[in-house]
């Protein structure tokens, strides 16, 4: 195809697997993983891990990473990727560290020391963020002055888009990864390259990721997971619609106050704005309009 782009790209769940869960080639991973720590001494070897765990108890909730591994030191890696908003992103990466953190407790028969190392980190397409302009945050327990007090459990979020740098500013391993994760997509040919992209770890990653060098059964690999997550992606955009026109019939039939109020909590802001501009448009009184959406009588006048 001649619009075909020549990479993959490293925020796609196939890119994401190929270059940071190859575990027969895991340059890629520890060189990232160390940059992300920010540790001068290497990563020597990793072991990635089943990535899905169980609740503690039977009634407890379970979860699936992306990615989990341990080096040699016995520090654990939890990574996510998000390539959606998620306000909340921060609680569950909460969660995955604490269920991590569980489990070495309970290995040591629920004493307190010696506890290995958790680095939870999420690789965020969209900032959850607005307040702050940096693209990186390096998080630990810490007091009111700032003083580190814990340094068993590290929260690690990249903000992608964010950063912003030129190729002539990146010098740092950490840099050098936040931009092929955000650019490798777009380059087309070894002439847009820039300098740092030819390292070692790069190029590996580059080539397990560029279309022209896969063999048939990884493409035939990469179009399934293309178009299973196409397919994801489609059927949730269906249930969406479907429960929206559903839920916009509920409230435009029910007329009781005690049906209204329940429908409602359902219904979202945009369908519930959306139904109540149609009324008003078929000539409704505002002050009926506001008595079944909820909305304000200023909400109202200003649609």
């Amino acid at each position: 195809m001649k619009n075909e782009k020549k990479f993959i790209s490293l925020l796609s769940d196939y890119g994401f697997k190929v270059a940071f869960a190859d575990e027969t080639n895991s340059l890629f991973l520890r060189k990232a993983l160390q940059a992300l720590i920010q540790s001068k001494r290497r990563i020597k070897r990793v072991q990635i891990l089943r990535n899905e765990f169980a609740g503690i108890t039977e009634e407890a909730r379970g979860g699936l990473y992306d990615l989990l591994c341990v080096d040699e030191k016995n520090r654990t890696f939890i990574v996510e990727m998000q390539l959606g908003y998620y306000k909340h992103f921060m609680q569950r990466a909460k969660f995955y560290a604490f269920q991590r953190f569980n489990t070495l407790v309970e290995r040591g028969n629920y004493k307190f020391e010696n506890l290995d190392q958790i680095y939870c980190i999420g690789f965020l397409a969209k900032g959850i963020f607005p307040k702050s302009s940096e693209y990186y945050h390096f998080g630990r327990l810490k007091n009111q002055k700032g003083e580190e007090l814990d340094d068993q459990i590290t929260h690690i979020i990249v903000e992608i888009n964010k950063f912003e740098k030129k190729e002539n500013e990146i010098k740092s391993d950490l840099d050098k990864l936040i931009y092929i994760m955000k650019n490798l997509e777009n380059i087309e040919g070894v002439d847009q390259l820039p300098k740092f992209l030819t390292e070692d770890w790069i190029e590996q990653a580059m080539k397990k990721l560029d279309k022209s060098k896969m063999t048939p059964e990884q493409r035939m690999h990469y179009e399934m997971m293309m178009a299973r997550n196409a397919s994801i992606i489609s059927m949730r955009q269906e249930e969406d619609r479907e429960n929206a026109e559903k839920l916009t019939k509920e409230v435009t039939s029910e007329v009781t106050k005690e049906v209204t109020k329940e429908v409602t909590k359902k219904v979202s802001k945009e369908v519930t704005m959306k139904m109540a501009k149609k009324m008003k448009k078929d000539g409704e009184p505002i002050e009926k309009i506001a008595k079944y959406t909820n909305l304000t009588i200023k909400e109202i006048e200003d649609l």
